[in-house]
């Protein structure tokens, strides 16, 4: 692969997660504090970015990678969201926002899937080349939500507008990509894409038991994306999105950590550490204030072991498991059960419990991170004695 195609593909995806990362963390202060939004208004915008995510890979399935090329479909989606997020800066009702976020949300997800097809495509060795890329994403995410947190704006509508312009950037940047033509020859359908016949993999216990576990954890998983940044605004502690910036930086590090971890613990225990990592980090929210900061900066940087350990390790070890026959049907059922059931079903369930701990507009924090903190309790339990496999290898 040339540089020059390289330096491209790293451009594409800093500018894709400089979008996202300008907004997602930072809704839920911006609707709790300029939109006077309930827990499940908030919950709700949330479940958007699922409902979106489940919708995707039909679109980008069944229409884009057959009929269209790759980069123009992705400058017209980019342009279109850009257009979407000028209305929504300028919505003030929670009710409406919700389907304004949920029609950029569909814009935007397909973006995702876009991009890395785009950039699977023109790569010579994908293990070796696309990581250096994928990278460029997590940098633009600690980029961006350093410059909202040193401006203090992270409550206000500047957060789309800043996501507006680069979305727009990169609509118009997508037109000047590598060309990624489409394939026609591509007979993609529902069952490949819903990845039906990976439901053969759950005759092995032990894949039924990581299945289940994945999709339930992504609950908590949405209680922190929804409201780690209202919570940490909460308990007194300043340069909010500053300071959440540093778990993506320990995602990075434990990403290199994890052959090595491989090697010395295998894939169970791998998994058992993630699930730890998550209880022990939502516990830190909860008893974390301005007295024991510490604590929520543990909880900010387990960020790192929480999703890689876990999220990372399960897409090597489904892999592994599905083998070539089953593999992309393998995939695109854990990520629709997780990214669009899981986080949809968490998203919901954390904006009710919000409301559920609130007097008189107050949140009792404790409360709430206590919620997800249990549920990944019986996660770990249910994982612990149920799955057997320690070792990462490939089927027939």
């Amino acid at each position: 692969m040339k540089n020059s195609t390289r330096f491209q593909l790293m451009a594409m995806m800093f500018l894709l997660y400089f979008v996202w990362g300008s907004w997602y963390g930072q809704m839920s202060k911006y609707m709790f504090t300029e939109l006077g939004a309930t827990g499940v208004q908030v919950g709700n915008a949330y479940a958007a970015f699922s409902i979106a995510m489940i919708i995707a890979p039909f679109f980008v399935g069944m229409i884009a990678d057959r009929y269209f090329a790759a980069q123009k479909v992705l400058g017209i989606l980019s342009l279109a969201g850009a257009g979407i997020l000028y209305v929504l800066s300028e919505v003030k009702d929670p009710d409406t926002f919700f389907w304004v976020i949920l029609a950029y949300c569909i814009t935007f997800a397909p973006a995702m899937s876009l991009t890395t097809s785009i950039a699977m495509q023109q790569v010579t060795n994908s293990e070796k080349d696309f990581p250096g890329i994928r990278v460029m994403g997590t940098v633009a995410w600690i980029a961006v939500t350093n410059i909202i947190g040193y401006y203090e704006i992270g409550g206000t509508a500047l957060i789309f507008k800043i996501s507006m312009f680069t979305a727009a950037f990169l609509g118009v940047y997508s037109f000047f990509l590598p060309n990624t033509p489409p394939k026609p020859s591509s007979h993609t359908s529902f069952s490949d894409i819903l990845g039906l016949d990976a439901f053969k993999l759950f005759k092995d216990r032990s894949f039924a038991i990581f299945f289940i576990s994945s999709l339930l954890i992504c609950i908590p998983l949405s209680f922190y994306y929804a409201m780690a940044n209202p919570s940490l605004t909460d308990s007194g502690m300043t340069n909010v999105e500053n300071k959440m910036s540093l778990g993506q930086a320990s995602e990075v590090v434990f990403m290199l950590l994890i052959p090595f971890a491989f090697a010395r613990f295998g894939v169970k225990w791998m998994l058992v550490v993630g699930l730890i990592a998550w209880i022990v980090r939502f516990v830190g929210f909860g008893y974390g204030d301005a007295s024991s900061e510490w604590l929520l900066y543990l909880a900010i940087v387990l960020h790192g072991v929480c999703y890689d350990f876990f999220f990372v390790t399960g897409q090597i070890y489904t892999d592994s498991k599905a083998g070539e026959q089953y593999r992309s049907s393998a995939q695109g059922l854990i990520s629709i059960a997780t990214y669009g059931i899981g986080m949809g079903i968490g998203s919901w369930i954390s904006g009710v419990v919000a409301d559920m701990y609130t007097v008189d507009n107050v949140k009792n924090w404790t409360s709430i991170w206590m919620v997800p903190a249990g549920i990944a309790a019986v996660v770990l339990v249910l994982f612990v004695l149920f799955f057997r496999d320690n070792k990462v290898k490939a089927t027939a």
